[in-house]
């Protein structure tokens, strides 16, 4: 994978708050970067940071910009930033591998095929990939706790479809741009539908509402028609989570 591309960027987001960002596009190095800085940060416990989140390239603070001064936190993020290659920076402590059941194609997936052919894949070789390869939580968003994972091989660089389909279940896995995102709640969507879990990705009556977390890694396991629809009868996902760092 390429090294970051530009220095970072840091910018005031009105008085609400700082962005700092590490790349134009999406990349590994983007995204590994801006989890690190976040964390980085939050170890620091800086009492101006009200709360700090991170997207697929960036890591914003909350900071109420009209009782501290830009300039100082500015500078202060700069010198940290200069402090070392945050693309090879080690990810921060906590993370969890989350190994999810999910059945692929057929009906309860019925793009599978479409989209590995478009991938320029066989059937097995897709599963291959989808079940084998352990994706990033790049960042959680569009709905509450849903992730957006990656990042695939090259051949998974599909684009998204012309048109809409009109509603994918929750717990659906969907697939484009070398990424996978697991579905929050039913919505329409232009990217193609692989998989199908029982995952709850936002759970409202939890102590941690969102399961998921940036630098989580998922890795989805093959299941059967029967099994999934014995996990969504019984009203659980079969996950299994297990701290890795």
């Amino acid at each position: 994978m390429e090294t970051l591309p530009f220095s970072p960027l840091i910018r005031s987001v009105g008085l609400t708050g700082v962005l700092v960002t590490f790349g134009a596009r999406a990349t590994d190095e983007a995204n590994r970067a801006a989890i690190a800085f976040r964390g980085a940060v939050d170890a620091l416990a800086w009492p101006e940071v009200g709360e700090s989140s991170s997207t697929l390239v960036s890591a914003f603070f909350q900071i109420d910009l009209s009782a501290h001064s830009f300039s100082m936190i500015r500078d202060r993020l700069a010198d940290l930033l200069a402090s070392r290659d945050w693309s090879a920076t080690p990810l921060p402590k906590g993370r969890a591998l989350w190994t999810i059941p999910a059945v692929f194609g057929g009906t309860r997936a019925p793009q599978f095929n479409e989209a590995a052919e478009a991938a320029g894949l066989s059937a097995t070789q897709a599963l291959a990939d989808l079940t084998q390869t352990r994706l990033r939580v790049l960042t959680l968003g569009f709905a509450p706790g849903q992730p957006y994972l990656g990042i695939l091989g090259a051949a998974w660089d599909i684009p998204r479809q012309i048109g809409l389909t009109p509603n994918v279940p929750e717990g659906a896995l969907v697939a484009a741009v070398r990424q996978v995102c697991l579905f929050a709640k039913d919505t329409p969507t232009g990217w193609r539908h692989v998989g199908q879990s029982a995952f709850a990705c936002f759970r409202p009556d939890a102590e941690v509402p969102f399961p998921l977390a940036p630098g989580d890694e998922v890795q989805f396991a093959e299941v059967s028609v029967a099994e999934l629809e014995r996990l969504e009868a019984h009203g659980i996902d079969g996950a299994e989570r297990t701290v890795i760092a």
